[in-house]
């Protein structure tokens, strides 16, 4: 007998919204753009969205783009599938994420934050936060699967 069960793990926040779907890199790319754009279309400068987690502070957008071309193509497609899923997990999870100091900035803090799928795959999301000013980025969108 088949049973379809999704694990619960502490401090995972399960998303709505499912993994962008598409063959090649181009679909994906095209699909989470389109997303981006209408995140954009809401601003007249930089895009962000509002995060529960931390009473409705921005968090900007532009930084994971900067960082995702950092990337190999296929790794870049790895990550872009789980954008949407990364987007609603910031502005919807109020679960404390992982915080420590940033290695590569004194001045930095990195937040992890976990979410699941409703499909059961997991996923994380960083954000860089500017101790001085207070200022939230989203960095990284990325899975464990290959």
């Amino acid at each position: 007998m088949y049973c379809d069960t999704i694990f619960v793990m502490k401090n995972v926040f399960v998303v709505k919204s499912a993994k962008i779907t598409g063959s090649t890199y181009l679909d994906i790319e095209r699909k989470a753009r389109n997303s981006y754009q209408n995140i954009a279309r809401r601003t007249k400068r930089t895009p962000y969205v509002r995060s529960t987690y931390w009473r409705k502070d921005k968090v900007f957008l532009s930084l994971f783009w900067t960082h995702l071309n950092q990337k190999y193509r296929s790794e870049r497609k790895r990550r872009l599938k789980y954008f949407d899923c990364g987007v609603e997990l910031l502005r919807h999870s109020t679960i404390e994420p992982e915080t420590r100091d940033n290695p590569n900035g004194s001045n930095e803090l990195v937040h992890r934050f976990t979410g699941q799928t409703m499909g059961g795959q997991v996923f994380w999301v960083q954000v860089k936060e500017n101790k001085r000013t207070g200022a939230k980025y989203l960095m990284s969108i990325f899975s464990k699967d290959k």
